[in-house]
């Protein structure tokens, strides 16, 4: 009896025994194995976890090549594909380029430098005025060339200063390409120094300098005239203004485009 006793507590003894070395010697480990495992200690892991800073080619799979998009594609409309960027109108780049006319040679003109309200356009245009009228507004510088079906040409003008303008109902007596200009007397008056180019003294010959342009139009009042007229002027920067002696200015590619259009007798409206 007391035999198995010292047995048994032998047993147990090294039980304990084995049981504290092994304790040693995973203590000894312990900075390892017993830390809470986050899985960041596994490469795969962190490097996933970290991918948009820790790249690694071998491991990121490459994205499908994507084609460089086009203006056209980006922007569908009309309006993002010119807002911001200069735009050059060939219609009126051919409206308003050098012409050769009546042995002169008439230079282009800097449309671009132009409000583009005042240049030559077909509009829609409600009136009760007959197909071949033309119609002078006074107030927002434009002449309409009416035409059938509620169109008409417009085209920018420059008008009379304040008290010279005339306005009424007339006709187009006579058109004359080139023509000479001939100052009346009370212009000469207001304008002593066109003196010399007066009625007496014979006028101004028709030229690329002369005040009436390529072409003139001659407005009759009750079978009379009126000393006004609708002409050209190599004065492109007066058109939309209130800057001429009375008359109606236009563009000189524009006054001969018109004087081209306009029939015999043809009835104005000054408004």
């Amino acid at each position: 009896m007391k035999r198995f006793k010292m047995f048994s507590r032998f047993v147990i003894l090294r039980r304990l025994a084995g049981f504290s070395l092994s304790g040693l010697a995973l203590a000894g480990l312990s900075g390892c194995l017993f830390v809470t495992d986050t899985s960041r200690m596994n490469i795969d892991v962190f490097q996933d976890e970290v991918a948009p800073v820790y790249y690694d080619p071998a491991r990121v799979q490459p994205s499908a090549v994507q084609p460089v998009p086009q203006t056209r594609d980006l922007y569908k409309t009309q309006f993002h594909q010119t807002y911001g960027l200069p735009v050059s109108n060939p219609v009126h780049r051919v409206m308003y380029d050098v012409i050769k006319d009546e042995g002169h040679t008439l230079p282009a003109i800097p449309y671009s430098r132009i409000e583009s309200r005042y240049l030559r356009q077909q509009v829609s245009y409600q009136t009760t005025e007959k197909p071949g009228t033309i119609v002078v507004d006074t107030r927002d510088r434009f002449l309409y060339l009416v035409e059938a079906d509620g169109k008409a040409v417009r085209y920018g003008v420059g008008i009379g200063r304040e008290g010279l303008a005339w306005q009424g109902r007339g006709v187009i007596a006579w058109k004359k390409k080139w023509p000479h200009w001939t100052p009346s007397d009370e212009m000469v008056a207001r304008q002593p120094n066109i003196k010399s180019f007066s009625i007496a003294n014979g006028g101004l010959e028709a030229g690329l300098n002369n005040p009436l342009g390529a072409r003139a139009m001659y407005i009759f009042a009750d079978g009379k005239d009126t000393l006004y007229r609708v002409h050209g002027t190599p004065d492109w920067q007066s058109v939309g203004k209130a800057t001429s002696s009375g008359c109606v200015r236009m563009l000189n590619q524009d006054v001969i485009d018109l004087f081209d259009r306009v029939g015999d007798k043809a009835p104005i409206v000054v408004i």
